[in-house]
């Protein structure tokens, strides 16, 4: 079972019902919105927050804890923020949370900002913060360590003796990466960025707009084929990284999530992309939001990811807690996003929560090849049980897929 850390009277956290009470804040109505919400809702509601949640998908385990509305089913639209905020007007809230992919889009986050409270990132602090030219000139002058970027409107081509990877400006899971051929041009909306090989890691940290805490590292599952993924697609994580109990590696990720918080007032949750090469952090992103592996890090840790969300945005508190306390249990935890490999129909889905997969379709549901089927939750003694245990139940889910 999970350590679970509130009850103590050393606890990292006060209850969230005494946080409601002491910020008044206790009839505060939450819209958690993005493309999919469900693990973010869940964490929420977990924490006693009342909640609605609006995204893409609404999906049958979102519904099943929350009033859940989707773009995709409710309403008949394509995704999209703006879809997001439009569909908005028709409920009832005070206040928005946010995951991906609001990040990149500032201006949605501001026309919420002018009549509900924020629960995360300010949409300045979001716009400053994935401005990519003056991230990374300052972590560049800062002395940290990252992948040579050419941006959009450069003009010095580049060193064609190293690989290069071709990345939208809005990027976000690996979505419409590829490599660099020489005499391509890629074009206004994308910037090309040095190939490191290592791997691909992430880290997650609450902060308080001045000082944060270290509360997960992760490797990331890439492309990988067994989950229908290809390429650079992000398709999950497993916690820990092999690499997170080296206490060096540990602070430079500290370090440099500090630098973020100290340097962009970040608050609530935040999370970092960043290549491991040897004992070298080299960060590719910054995901200024409730991010996709801090659900692994609420199920390993026991640690309420949306309570200390909201206690570090709203209350300026952070959690008393010390992520090399918590690396020696002996367990990994690992999820694994599922895509369709081709055009298909959601078999009878109504056990699937009982089996522990989650971001459940409907039964009956079209699933268009390359998006989304559910995603699927392991945990073993070694990293590579974990691995191998997200497969296995993967190919199950297959099977009943495409018979």
């Amino acid at each position: 079972m999970p350590k679970v850390f509130t009850e103590s009277p050393n606890s990292f956290c006060k209850n969230a019902t005494d946080f409601a009470d002491d910020t008044d804040q206790k009839l505060m109505r939450i819209l958690i919105l993005g493309v999919s919400v469900r693990a973010m809702v869940e964490s929420a509601v977990n924490g006693n927050y009342a909640v609605a949640a609006l995204d893409a998908f609404g999906d049958r385990d979102l519904a099943a804890v929350a009033e859940s509305h989707s773009l995709h089913h409710d309403l008949q639209v394509r995704y999209s923020p703006d879809a997001l905020f439009e569909a908005s007007k028709h409920l009832q809230f005070d206040a928005i949370a946010y995951t991906a992919n609001l990040e990149n889009h500032p201006e949605i986050l501001r026309r919420f900002a002018v009549n509900y409270r924020i629960i995360g990132n300010s949409p300045r602090t979001v716009g400053a913060v994935r401005c990519w030219p003056a991230l990374f000139s300052r972590l560049k002058h800062a002395g940290f360590l990252i992948p040579e970027t050419i941006l959009p409107g450069n003009n010095f081509a580049p060193d064609c003796s190293r690989r290069w990877l071709v990345k939208p400006v809005l990027s976000g899971g690996g979505h419409g990466i590829k490599f660099f051929h020489r005499g391509e041009q890629p074009g206004a909306n994308f910037l090309l960025q040095e190939f490191i090989g290592g791997k691909s890691c992430s880290a997650s940290f609450v902060a308080n707009g001045h000082d944060c805490v270290l509360v997960g590292v992760t490797e990331q599952l890439v492309g990988l084929g067994p989950f229908g993924a290809q390429g650079f697609r992000y398709c999950g994580n497993i916690l820990p990284a092999r690499e997170a109990i080296d206490s060096e590696i540990l602070e430079k990720v500290r370090r440099l999530a500090q630098f973020l918080t100290q340097e962009y007032g970040l608050t609530g949750v935040n999370g970092i992309d960043f290549i491991l090469d040897g004992d070298q952090v080299r960060l590719t992103e910054i995901n200024p939001r409730y991010s996709a592996s801090m659900e692994l890090i609420e199920r390993a840790y026991g640690l309420p990811m949306f309570h200390l969300h909201a206690m570090a945005v709203l209350d300026r508190e952070l959690p008393n807690f010390v992520l090399e306390s918590v690396l020696d249990s002996g367990m990994y935890f690992g999820k694994a996003v599922l895509f369709a490999e081709r055009d298909a129909i959601a078999p009878d889905t109504q056990d699937w929560m009982d089996r522990g997969i989650k971001d459940v379709p409907a039964s009956g549901e079209k699933l268009r090849k390359g998006s989304p089927v559910c995603t699927i939750l392991a945990s073993e003694q070694t990293f590579d049980d974990t691995v191998a245990s997200l497969i296995r139940n993967a190919g199950e889910v297959k099977k009943e897929l495409y018979g």
